[in-house]
């Protein structure tokens, strides 16, 4: 709904916000923290979203459908690079099939722009997908933390996708057993803000050798830490921009 400053999109569209912890990756989720403050901002759609514990945002589960953001797309004439539900999880059991339905109608329908979906529920999103149709435009991606959730990667590659995508972010472990066959781009960093956790160099070297032994592109985003900005984003005394090439 906005001009973003993430670094590898131009926009973010949330016809969904809300969400549920899942996983180790989401313990400081800056979507959270993101809608705490959206709510006592006084915006009607984060009300109720998240709860304080420990001092922190949590979010407490509940999910809200804005079918008035669906028209959003369609009001931009400049084609731009979409990250769909920066606030949320598109393929959250609490979003209903229909409405993922109509999500995709409006990605198809507005061919200019470049839609980037990334979920922590793969296995779901290879569920409803394949009934929906390959999007030329549409980009899947998973988010892989550490280990424990390679799998993830498993679900993506049996998605009909254009361009599939990992986000090794925030990067809480070592992942240099993940296969990235059959997959087209990595994004990489370290987790930011109160509370986070470090992110060993090893790591991420890991991920860009298996990049360059498979032929993925590899996007270094940052290393995070409390300031980020104070730490940059240059690997090896530079920035690694890359980006997929989607005519696959």
């Amino acid at each position: 709904m906005a001009e973003t400053s993430i670094e590898w999109t131009d926009a973010t569209w949330n016809p969904v916000a809300g969400c549920t912890v899942l996983t180790a990756g989401c313990t400081n989720c800056y979507a959270m923290r993101m809608a705490a403050r959206l709510e006592a901002m006084g915006v009607e759609k984060y009300a109720g979203l998240t709860r304080k514990s420990g001092g922190r945002a949590k979010w407490t589960g509940k999910v809200v459908l804005d079918r008035k953001s669906l028209t959003i797309p369609a009001s931009w004439s400049k084609p731009r690079r979409v990250f769909v539900n920066s606030m949320s999880d598109l393929f959250h059991a609490d979003v209903p099939s229909d409405f993922i339905a109509a999500v995709w109608q409006v990605m198809a329908d507005t061919p200019r722009h470049t839609y980037q979906i990334l979920t922590k529920r793969p296995d779901r999103m290879i569920e409803i997908v394949p009934a929906l149709g390959k999007l030329p435009n549409v980009w899947l991606g998973t988010s892989v933390e550490d280990a424990r959730v390679l799998h993830r990667i498993d679900d993506l590659r049996r998605a009909p996708a254009v361009v599939r995508f990992i986000s090794f972010e925030p990067l809480i472990g070592s992942v240099g057993a993940a296969d990235l066959t059959d997959i087209h781009w990595a994004i990489v960093g370290g987790e930011s803000g109160p509370g986070a956790r470090h992110m060993d160099p090893i790591w991420v070297e890991e991920i860009q050798a298996i990049c360059r032994r498979t032929g993925v592109a590899f996007f270094f985003k940052q290393w995070g830490g409390r300031n980020k900005k104070a730490t940059g984003r240059e690997l090896n005394g530079r920035t690694y921009d890359e980006m997929p090439c989607a005519s696959y």
